[in-house]
């Protein structure tokens, strides 16, 4: 519990509108979409970096803990404030501060939701090509958090591919500014992107610089349906092999096509066992070629269907499918829990069919998404956190999801993060000498282990 005095100097500089202290504030801020729940002390919206860094040089001075926040939308409570304390919540900053079409940047502030940019870039014939699933709602700040993937990763890349630059507050409340605005830049260590995936465990970002791209000029979706998850499952490793770069390359398996119908009802066919979904984008002529090689392609792999968009609204029709996937499944049952381990793509596969085994053993209800192009499989385990019991099966069947992953070279995390499901395998994919280094790391930035206390680091006991 704060104390009244230090309560007052944060409300000294937000005021008091932007102090939230009442239960019930308090419980809207005491989770995210993971199944964790940890209730703060206080919820602080600042407007600008100098109010962030008056508020982390009192709660420097006060050893209060900090948490920073942006939607809530992040997957492994690393925006919770594990062990109270003020949570600072960057909604209110929310600022497209320049677009520049000349060098082709963006500055954006944190509280910036992704779409948000996306839309204003659009409209001057610009592209901010990271996507991550929950785009409509997730913000720039979280987004460097996390170093947030998505859909396109396969061809473009994910956050830390666009970022030039940072603004930063250190947990000592001085302001500190990463890299520039220009596409090149080597000069010293690349704090840019230390900070970025660091799950807000080293300073508060106040400024983002992105790297933005011309707008592809066209695209075409299509939508393949197989038969058998080995087809679907090869098809994604020939069309790789090829060399064939598509945007997008996703795959839905049986359990989640027949939620996404059920739910929206867009005639997906329910005797499928899977279905890929592909965006191939860039100049027409490229892209008319690309989606007929790639409609062969998945007809010669085993396809017994497949559509090909012929324009922008029937892309979006095709895709409604895959942007409903989560929602659509998590209906079934009152806990989603979505993982992300990734694997090479050669072994996406036989990673499914594991899963699949995995979780059906376990006696764990499973369904399966994934980025099928870069191979981050999202496993959407359905389960009810009350029945203690079946939470011990779904421990189990993540244990060895985790382990399997780790054993063909994967990782357990490709997008989400660490967090606090993730923390105990650390040990399993890093040494102890890497850990040692991401402590000092850590120690160097925030000496008084005051931001993000309970973090991915700090549950191994540093």
């Amino acid at each position: 519990m704060l104390r009244q005095e230090v309560l007052e100097q944060f409300i000294s500089v937000v005021g008091p509108d932007r102090c939230k202290t009442s239960p019930e504030d308090l419980l809207t801020y005491g989770y995210d979409a993971c199944i964790y729940e940890y209730v703060p002390d206080a919820v602080l919206f600042p407007k600008s970096t100098q109010e962030a860094a008056d508020i982390m040089r009192i709660a420097s001075a006060e050893h209060v803990f900090v948490t920073p926040r942006g939607a809530g939308s992040g997957l492994v409570a690393e925006a919770l404030a594990k062990h109270g304390g003020a949570v600072v919540c960057f909604t209110m900053m929310n600022r497209i501060l320049e677009i520049n079409t000349a060098n082709r940047y963006a500055v954006v502030e944190p509280g910036v939701v992704i779409s948000e940019l996306q839309k204003a870039v659009d409209k001057v014939g610009l592209f901010y090509p990271p996507d991550p699933g929950s785009a409509a709602v997730a913000t720039m700040g979280g987004a460097v958090a996390m170093n947030a993937g998505g859909m396109r990763g396969v061809k473009y890349g994910v956050t830390r591919d666009y970022l030039l630059g940072l603004e930063i507050v250190l947990p000592s409340g001085e302001v500190m500014v990463t890299g520039t605005v220009t596409a090149k830049d080597v000069t010293g260590y690349d704090l840019t992107r230390l900070i970025c995936g660091s799950e807000g465990t080293l300073a508060l970002v106040t400024r983002i610089n992105v790297r933005l791209l011309p707008k592809p000029k066209t695209k075409r979706t299509l939508q393949a349906v197989y038969n058998s998850i080995d087809d679907a499952g090869t098809t994604v490793s020939r069309i790789v092999e090829a060399g064939i770069i598509p945007a997008t390359l996703e795959l839905m398996d049986k359990t989640v096509i027949k939620a996404v119908e059920e739910f929206s009802q867009l005639g997906l066919p329910l005797d499928a066992e899977a279905i890929l979904l592909v965006d191939v984008d860039g100049g027409p002529e490229s892209v008319e070629t690309e989606a007929a090689l790639i409609a062969d392609f998945c007809r010669t792999q085993g396809a017994r269907e497949v559509r090909v968009s012929l324009s922008e609204k029937e892309n979006e029709l095709l895709w409604s499918a895959r942007r409903s996937a989560f929602g659509a499944v998590a209906r079934l049952r009152p806990t989603c829990m979505i993982e992300d381990a990734t694997v090479p793509v050669s072994y996406l596969t036989s990673a499914i069919k594991k899963v699949i085994e995995i979780c059906g053993r376990n006696r764990v209800q499973v369904g399966v998404l994934a980025h099928a192009g870069d191979g981050n499989l999202h496993p959407l385990i359905l389960c009810d956190q009350r029945d203690k019991a079946e939470m011990e099966r779904v421990e189990r069947a993540m244990d060895e999801i985790v382990d399997y992953a780790l054993s063909v070279g994967g990782t357990l995390s490709g997008e989400h993060g660490i967090g606090i499901p993730k923390s105990k395998y650390l040990p399993k994919q890093l040494s102890e000498t890497s850990l040692s280094m991401m402590r000092a790391i850590k120690r160097a930035f925030d000496p008084s282990g005051i931001l993000n206390p309970g973090s991915f680091l700090e549950q191994r006991g540093s």
